[in-house]
């Protein structure tokens, strides 16, 4: 059975993951992200949660501040992990932010909402950010390869069906 799950149809160019909205926001607990993004999954990654192998997708965003005379000064960076995966037994998907809270859902489609839309995460204290600055973010998302069990990490490397990922998304940012 775990066999099947690893032999996938011919290799196709890679996936891209659209970044379609992210915008900083300053609340009492610090800076949140709040970002959606736009993509399918492929029939073999599909094949692949069904098969019950775990699926991770990490968001990273950086804050860096501009500076004529060095490098530019990182303020903050972050990333933050998302699992799927299928439990046969019970037929549920469950998502999971991970060191966060866990759901169940009774379709794939209703569990890569919460993939695509994740919910506002604190990316840095307040005292991170200097108010009035202008920071750059760069903002990127994929699926995390390197989080696979080491027998499938061997298979994602070599097939383009595993390779889904954003393009660097970079905007300012000024500090409230």
């Amino acid at each position: 059975m775990f066999a099947s799950a690893c032999a996938f149809g011919p290799a196709r160019a890679a996936e891209v993951v659209d970044i379609t909205h992210a915008h900083i926001e300053a609340t009492d607990d610090g800076y949140r992200l709040a970002a959606s993004y736009a993509f399918e999954l492929n029939e073999g990654l599909e094949d692949a949660i069904k098969h019950g192998v775990q699926l991770y997708f990490t968001t990273e965003i950086e804050l860096t501040r501009p500076r004529w005379y060095w490098y530019d000064d990182k303020a903050v960076s972050a990333r933050q992990t998302i699992r799927i995966w299928y439990n046969v037994l019970t037929r549920q998907y469950h998502v999971s932010v991970l060191g966060s809270m866990a759901q169940s859902f009774p379709t794939l489609e209703d569990a890569m909402v919460l993939i695509r839309r994740p919910s506002r995460w604190v990316i840095a204290p307040k005292s991170a950010l200097k108010r009035g600055e202008t920071y750059n973010v760069t903002l990127r998302m994929f699926m995390d390869r390197e989080l696979l069990p080491k027998p499938m990490q061997v298979n994602a490397l070599n097939n383009s069906d595993w390779r889904l990922a954003s393009k660097n998304k970079t905007f300012p940012y000024t500090a409230e």
